[in-house]
């Protein structure tokens, strides 16, 4: 029996907190280690891991979030993101696991494509200038599934 080999994945990011932002960098850059081409597709909130303005500020969704384990009261409490957000990071750094600004370079040095979805950088009015260096432009979703082509898409 023949097994057949991954060559290409394409990852979309819409979310624009560390749980949801974290995952997509960490199979991205696991693709890149095992030779396998790799683009990160940024819309909606996901944006954020890509703005120059918030990539360096991204907190832990702790209201509604279940696999936190805790009360929704408890996640809303006043600082109660920042602290957990930083007890995360923490654990990550112990792991070697980069914060979200030295990660994305990492990723982006290794070949892999960045993109901002065009509707949503549309939507929350942003430009160009407004996203970090790495991102390679800003395409429409037409054109994601064009250089998906072939790819495995992985939705986070």
């Amino acid at each position: 029996m023949t097994t057949a080999t991954l060559e290409k994945v394409s990852i979309v990011v819409s979310k624009g907190s560390l749980e949801g932002i974290y995952p997509a960098l960490i199979m991205a850059n696991g693709a890149r280690a095992e030779g396998i081409e790799a683009d990160l597709f940024f819309t909606f909130f996901g944006l954020d891991a890509i703005t120059k303005k918030r990539y360096e500020h991204i907190k832990f969704a702790t209201v509604g979030n279940p696999g936190l384990h805790l009360p929704t009261v408890v996640g809303a409490l006043p600082g109660a993101p920042d602290m957990i957000t930083r007890l995360m990071e923490r654990r990550m750094a112990k792991l070697d696991i980069p914060p979200i600004p030295e990660f994305i370079e990492m990723i982006s040095d290794t070949g892999a494509g960045l993109y901002a979805c065009k509707a949503s950088v549309d939507l929350f009015e942003l430009e160009k200038d407004d996203l970090i260096d790495e991102v390679q432009g800003i395409i429409t979703v037409g054109d994601f599934y064009n250089l998906a082509a072939n790819a495995q898409i992985i939705y986070t």
